[in-house]
């Protein structure tokens, strides 16, 4: 009879903060905009996160390799582009719909992703984001809390 082996959530537990952004800037503004205040080295990926074969969003990443850190900079929210196809005034108008990384956060914009083995000071970090023009509003969120977590995985 062969064994089953089970892996609880307790053992797979990542350390990383989560930072939560508000801003009406470009993902790549944002991004042009935290490299320069963190001075970090934040990149676009080469490949978008796909939850489905229709909704995908992009992942800007840096590994910070003197801190021994993984950076992640993502979008909250795709929006996808619909033909409904009705015979009405409006059947050749195409609709949008927007799908959300974190539903339980809708009014995020961008999640920072700081993974690293000992969480560190992470206050210092939202002060230099909340240093940037159009930068909203910046929080931690507490990713213990998350319904969405299993999205977080990349």
């Amino acid at each position: 009879m062969a064994a089953i082996h089970k892996i609880s959530e307790d053992f797979f537990e990542d350390s990383y903060t989560l930072i939560a952004l508000h801003s009406s800037l470009e993902d790549h503004a944002l991004v042009y905009a935290l490299n320069m205040c963190l001075k970090s080295k934040l990149k676009r990926s080469k490949d978008d996160l796909d939850i489905s074969k229709d909704i995908s969003f992009p992942i800007f990443e840096w590994k910070d390799i003197a801190h021994d850190a993984i950076w992640t900079l993502i979008t909250n929210y795709s929006i996808k582009e619909e033909n409904l196809g009705q015979e009405d005034l409006f059947g050749n108008e195409p609709s949008y719909r927007t799908h959300y990384l974190v539903p339980e956060h809708r009014d995020v914009d961008y999640f920072l992703k700081v993974e690293m083995d000992e969480v560190g000071d992470c206050e210092t970090i939202v002060k230099e984001i909340l240093k940037i023009p159009k930068v909203i509003t910046a929080y931690t969120v507490d990713n213990k809390k998350l319904k969405s977590k299993n999205n977080l995985i990349f």
